[in-house]
């Protein structure tokens, strides 16, 4: 790693992004491809941020810190997989396909035809089992209004929450514990008495009612950290800049009144740039700034944003119980069920069942001990999946997130700000700035280009740096 203090004047073409997530390296890679010189600064010991993976020791699975998964609509993410190389290690499941169990047996599918779309999901919820005919044809009248105000009048949707909307719409009970709840709680990682209907209207028009592979869902067939950390780090290194793990940011020094000069590490070190760009949560990002800002209404608007937690629950058996990739549970407080030896039929080495489980917006559960949330977890698999009564534990492991993501209730997500801020040279990456979408990995990658593009059009046209062989 080069010397990080430095002592001359930065060149217009320096930038230092702090936070190696996949915001803070999708601005990072940006950059460097357009010719600039980037240092990224990561305070933990490894790159990822709050999207990373580590391999089980004992049985080599990849195990991913929450369950991330991306979607056929992420074209910016894509977009800069390609870019750094690893594109080919997704796989795509472009025919969705979900099962919804309940308590008391009843079964559905939700599984798209091989129509295009949207008609692929029309089909899937005309089949969808668990609803009857007039519930199916109502939720496809609520589904196409959502998309005409999230065109037409997104502000309206914007002072109104999930539930209140389908409330509005005339959704019956049935429909929104069975189907407009588990996806909202999924994609939105809030409760629908909180969550804001303009995101589950964006979530609805670009996910679901868009084109055919965009609904798909997209796993990795490596770690997610492998996905994107070392590729990352590799094509900023090649064009002249550096990747610092282990290096934290104690704070941001001002350089005049609307300039950064430079930040200042826990080290005593600086780095000095001419462009910043934070790639941290809020929180994180208060922390560093320097007593000038402290009573800046920008920045102290941000001290009212709320995170959401997400409990992800590991369990390993003897034995494989479902042979369904994703499994949604009606009812219970296990909200998602995903199977990852069918999700990854292809690696096929592994014996025995891997399962993960997910609950959403769980601020209720998050201060429980693992060994509760593990017993939960397993009742509600028995009572959801009564064959895996006769499976034997063999081991678990239970990841608390308790600021997983920022909570998408109507206010914070319009307290939410954009990549520039009051200081000329600073500028905001991450999945809680305003992207128009919830808190996940493509609203991570929007944020970053878009701060990347703030930088060069500040910045203007450079001389571009050699690339390294």
């Amino acid at each position: 790693m080069p010397e990080i203090d430095r002592t001359v004047m930065p060149d217009p073409r320096d930038v230092v992004v702090v936070g190696g997530g996949f915001a803070g390296l999708s601005a990072a890679v940006a950059l460097a491809d357009a010719g600039f010189r980037v240092a990224v600064l990561e305070r933990k010991p490894k790159l990822g941020g709050r999207a990373y993976s580590f391999k089980d020791p004992e049985g080599g699975d990849w195990i991913d810190n929450g369950q991330h998964v991306m979607m056929g609509c992420y074209t910016q993410t894509f977009d800069f997989l390609k870019k750094i190389g690893t594109y080919d290690k997704l796989v795509f499941r472009d025919r969705i396909e979900m099962e919804m169990v309940a308590a008391n047996g009843e079964r559905g599918r939700i599984k798209a035809g091989y129509l295009p779309g949207p008609l692929h999901m029309v089909s899937a919820l005309m089949r969808y089992s668990m609803l009857s005919f007039g519930e199916r044809v109502s939720v496809l009248k609520a589904g196409a209004w959502l998309i005409a105000q999230a065109r037409l009048r997104r502000n309206r949707l914007e002072h109104t929450t999930v539930s209140a909307a389908l409330k509005e719409l005339g959704q019956s009970d049935r429909a929104c514990e069975r189907f407009w709840y588990p996806l909202a709680i999924a994609t939105l990682n809030e409760e629908p008495d909180k969550a804001s209907a303009a995101l589950l209207a964006e979530v609805w028009k670009r996910a679901f009612f868009g084109r055919r592979r965009d609904s798909a869902f997209v796993y990795s067939k490596v770690g997610l950290s492998d996905l994107y950390c070392q590729a990352a780090e590799d094509f900023i290194e090649q064009r002249g800049g550096f990747v610092a793990a282990h290096t934290g940011v104690d704070r941001l020094e001002l350089d005049g009144n609307h300039a950064v000069g430079c930040v200042r590490l826990r080290d005593g070190k600086k780095v000095e740039a001419a462009n910043f760009i934070s790639a941290v949560p809020a929180g994180a990002l208060l922390a560093m700034l320097p007593a000038p800002l402290q009573d800046e209404p920008f920045f102290t608007r941000l001290t009212q944003l709320r995170p959401s937690p997400i409990i992800c629950v590991h369990v390993w058996l003897d034995r494989e119980v479902t042979d369904c990739a994703f499994v949604g549970f009606i009812g219970s407080t296990t909200q998602w069920l995903f199977n990852k030896r069918a999700i990854f039929s292809e690696r096929g080495s592994e014996q025995g069942g891997y399962l993960s489980f997910v609950i959403s917006g769980a601020r209720a559960l998050v201060e429980r001990t693992n060994e509760q949330l593990l017993d939960l977890v397993l009742d509600d698999l028995h009572k959801m999946i009564p064959a895996s009564r006769d499976a034997r534990l063999i081991k678990a492991l239970v990841i608390k997130e308790k600021q997983a993501t920022i909570a998408p209730d109507c206010e914070s997500d319009r307290l939410r700000p954009g990549s520039d801020t009051p200081i000329d040279n600073l500028f905001l990456a991450g999945d809680w700035i305003q992207t128009g979408l919830p808190a996940t990995i493509e609203s991570a990658v929007i944020s970053g280009c878009a701060a990347a593009a703030a930088v060069k059009k500040r910045v203007g046209p450079i001389s571009p740096v050699p690339v390294l062989e």
